[in-house]
């Protein structure tokens, strides 16, 4: 089958070949086939003096040492998750990329953070930042130059979804806040972050293969957001994922990487695929790939064992890649690098003092663990974890969410006379928390998933130790029942205390772990561990029943939020090593709740809309089409006016406010209801760095060099019959992939984020907020914005975490940007303000609204 497209560049390209692949963008998007790499050219945020030195030194490698670059050393051959080659002529070596999402995976002395989920449900920014400091700090600390954090992708749209606890909420303001934030704390304390998994891996079930089909509306107003707001950041790094995306694998799929991704977005990092995740050596490469993770791997008799290496090295002698594409590779990498490094001060670069692959409680062990060569010292037990307990513990807290307190009396509590504490989620795991890799045992108090997010606990506070440890100190009396199955004990010890408290939790993860026949994604929405029948039997006997639920997302709850002996039910997600201090802290009020629902609580899972594929009539080739466009979670609740038990944004303090005395004015009187057009209409050509030398030795193993087996080289092997240079042929010259002239800027384009106007201010949102009771606490207003037409009733783009003493107010102003009133115009490719009516709402959930009011129209 031939495929005809075309594409403006400086002159218009026609492909008509079979044997390309054919990445295709979906309806509504330009009538392509194929988007040729956009080159880095810096920005001035920060990436041009990053380019400038990166320019400088990529010309002076040979083109071995740019392959070296680009291409991981193999799985478990070197230190880290993934390591690059090294540059050892220039005193450059391998670059270390690391897990995970909530601590350094496989390394001691670290810390556990609260889930990014517990991070969307502070509604707090600041807090957002100071979790990202934190953990990049500890990942600098250990000599590792990328975390493989934070998660935009899954964005959340099944609640089943395995990884949805890793990420922030189904909702692309709040994760995109998530991801903003987070990315600059983590890249101010010298690591460079990575935004993933780019993009639509929405579930574990088929993850490696599934075929994605999504519309163009639906990818720039859910999927996309976050990530524009990751590479507005300054993010250094995307991994792409493992799924299809109408037809082409993310990591070779020009229209998401090319045309999305490095043109629209204007990023400047580099593209790493997941680990695994590469299919090919010319199409990742022209498809925008830029990096090869874990780097081994590769079609049956491929003399390499990777796609890369050696094989990229042999691509670019035969012409098949131009020689501009492995420069743009490697200049991003090192162009990250070096802005990371100006950002965080110029820090001296530490070198890496961890082996992922020797246990951590071992000291010497092989560098190159699978080749079991190079026997020293390797892990170095170096601590990173300063005082960032005190920060873990303060995070759980504030991102406790109080979804019921009967008549704002159950809670705080006040030294009752008698508590008993229910459940095995209270207590500490058999065998201490890190007697299962990658958290894939289920035992004991919940405080992260399972899979390759996870790190070793420092310590973790059970809640009962922490309950009890109050208790001795207020003279209270403790009962204990920690089985789920006994229930008569359970019964037994609830009967006649002050307060019993039941724990449930629900747990997921990644795919290649399974528990209790849960493989990654949940099977369903109840809580694990016969949670449900456990709190029915407490509060049958017990009229002070408080439920505490550590699950990685919403679970089927109506029964104990109906129940008359449930006084009250905490979300305490999954708060990291300090879980038990942080939710004792909320339970007797040291710490007024703060947390807010970053998702929808429905009755039953068919709720939601969309659910996990966990079956597909084509298992070898199964496809998934997002056709509920953007209404997932609340928004999708709205559509179908289903009624929820807990809505978005919902979440109970010890005391109550009032919003009044809404205004809203367009700032600075009138705004365009589009964007200025990109500073720049077209790019500067592809350049190449420094020259290729062509010669066998240039290319070939030095003399003498004794290979590591079966680790992966940039070096290429040349066969006893082979010719000399290669005479491959050359891709045809009419693939617009390897056109090296100057490239159109998209409107929507422009700088890293997208076009700088669409985050112009258009409106300022103002109103008082005030306590009406005398205890101080924290509110969270929130701000919805209804667009007219087909769009969602009320979509969140604007909150703030506010501290109002008792009986005080406060006055405070948000801004709503031009990206945040637009949507997205498949024709004319670009965000635009439409001419439909407008509303803002002012509200403590997504359905309890205090204020709203008409957007003034923008100038048409």
């Amino acid at each position: 089958m031939t495929r005809i497209a075309t594409f403006v560049l400086a002159a218009a390209a026609v492909l008509s070949n079979a044997s390309l692949a054919t990445a295709q963008a979906p309806a509504g998007a330009p009538p392509l086939s194929l988007f040729p790499s956009p080159w880095g050219q810096g920005s001035n945020d920060g990436w041009d003096a990053a380019y400038e030195k990166a320019r400088a030194f990529v010309s002076n490698l040979t083109l071995v040492e740019k392959v070296n670059l680009t291409t991981g050393t193999g799985w478990e051959y070197d230190r880290c998750i993934g390591n690059t080659g090294s540059i050892p002529r220039l005193g450059f070596r391998s670059m270390c990329l690391q897990d995970g999402t909530v601590a350094v995976r496989y390394t001691d002395k670290n810390s556990v953070f609260p889930a990014g989920i517990n991070m969307a449900a502070t509604f707090s920014r600041s807090l957002m930042r100071r979790r990202g400091e934190a953990m990049g700090a500890e990942f600098y600390g250990k000599g590792i130059d990328v975390a493989l954090g934070p998660v935009a992708g899954p964005l959340g749209r099944v609640p089943a979804g395995g990884r949805n606890w890793e990420g922030f909420s189904p909702d692309p303001y709040l994760t995109g806040v998530g991801m903003f934030e987070t990315i600059t704390g983590m890249q101010s304390s010298g690591v460079i972050a990575t935004a993933k998994h780019y993009i639509l891996n929405e579930q574990e079930h088929y993850r490696n293969n599934v075929d994605v089909t999504i519309d163009d509306r639906t990818m720039h107003e859910m999927y996309l957001w976050p990530f524009a707001d990751a590479v507005r950041a300054g993010v250094g790094a995307v991994m792409c994922s493992y799924n299809k995306i109408n037809g082409n694998y993310s990591c070779e799929n020009s229209w998401t990487l090319n045309y999305l991704l490095k043109n629209e977005l204007n990023f400047q990092g580099f593209v790493m695929s997941d680990w695994g995740a590469q299919h090919s050596t010319v199409e990742s490469a022209l498809g925008g790939l830029d990096m090869a993770m874990p780097g081994d791997g590769g079609a049956r008799g491929n003399v390499y064992g990777a796609f890369w290496g050696g094989a990229l090295t042999e691509a670019v002698l035969n012409g098949t890649i131009p020689a501009w594409r492995v420069d743009d590779m490697a200049v991003r990498i090192i162009a990250a690098y070096y802005k990371i490094n100006a950002i965080s001060g110029s820090k001296p670069r530490p070198g890496i003092n961890f082996s992922a692959w020797v246990k951590p409680n071992v000291t010497v062990g092989p560098i190159y663990f699978r080749a079991n060569a190079s026997i020293e010292p390797v892990n170095l037990h170096v601590d990173v974890q300063g005082n960032h307990g005190a920060l873990i513990r303060e995070i759980g807290a504030k991102s406790t969410v109080l979804l019921k307190n009967k008549d704002d009396k159950a809670l705080p509590l006040h030294k009752p006379g008698r508590i008993a504490i229910i459940g095995e989620d209270a207590q500490d795991a058999p065998g201490g928390p890190n007697a299962c890799e990658d958290n894939k045992c289920y035992r004991g108090t919940l405080a992260m998933g399972y899979g390759s997010g996870p790190g070793n606990f420092p310590y973790l506070v059970a809640p009962a130790t922490a309950l009890k440890k109050r208790a001795a100190a207020d003279n209270t009396t403790v009962a204990e029942a920690p089985s789920n199955w006994d229930l008569d004990a359970a019964r037994a010890a609830a009967k006649g205390a002050d307060v019993a408290f039941v724990f449930a939790s629900a747990d997921s993860g990644e795919g290649y772990i399974t528990i209790d026949g849960n493989t990654g994604d949940r099977n369903n929405l109840t809580l694990w561990g016969n949670g449900e029948a456990l709190i029915k039997a407490v509060a049958s006997v017990n009229p002070n029943t408080i439920v505490v639920l550590h699950t990685v997302g919403p679970v089927l709850i109506d029964y104990a939020a109906n129940h008359e002996n449930v006084t009250a039910i905490l979300w305490a997600g999954l708060q990291g090593q300090e879980s038990g201090n942080s939710l004792v802290d909320v339970l007797y009020g040291d710490v007024p709740p703060q947390g807010r629902s970053p998702f929808m609580w429905g009755r039953n899972i068919s709720d939601y809309g969309a659910e996990v594929m966990y079956m597909s009539p084509t298992p070898f080739a199964p496809t998934q089409n997002f056709s509920e466009g953007v209404y997932i979670d609340y928004r999708y609740f709205q559509h179908a006016h289903t009624h929820s038990v807990y809505p978005f944004g919902h979440g109970l303090t010890y005391t109550s406010f009032y919003f009044e005395n809404l205004t809203v004015h367009p700032y600075k009187g009138q705004a365009a209801v589009t964007a200025a057009p990109p500073s720049k209409s077209w790019t500067a050509p592809a350049q190449t760095y420094g020259t290729i030398n062509s010669s066998m030795a240039a290319n070939t193993d030095p003399t003498g060099f004794q290979r590591i087996k079966p680790f992966i080289y940039p070096w290429i092997i040349r066969a006893a019959n082979a010719s000399w240079p290669f005479t491959a042929p050359k891709a045809p010259s009419i693939d617009v992939r390897t056109n090296s002239s100057a490239q159109a800027v998209l409107p929507a384009g422009g700088a890293p984020g997208g076009n700088p106007g669409l985050y112009d201010t258009v409106y300022t949102i103002g109103f008082d907020i005030r306590n009406r009771g005398n205890t101080t606490g924290t509110a969270i207003p929130q701000v919805y914005v209804q667009l007219g037409g087909d769009n969602p009733w009320g979509v969140l783009r604007g909150f703030d975490d506010v501290s109002v003493p008792g009986y005080g107010h406060v006055h405070i102003e948000m801004n709503l940007t031009r990206r945040d009133v637009s949507n997205w115009d498949t024709a004319k490719q670009n965000w635009v303000v439409t001419d439909l009516p407008k509303y803002v709402f002012v509200g403590y959930s997504v359905v309890d609204i205090a204020l709203n009011a008409t957007l003034p129209p923008l100038n048409l």
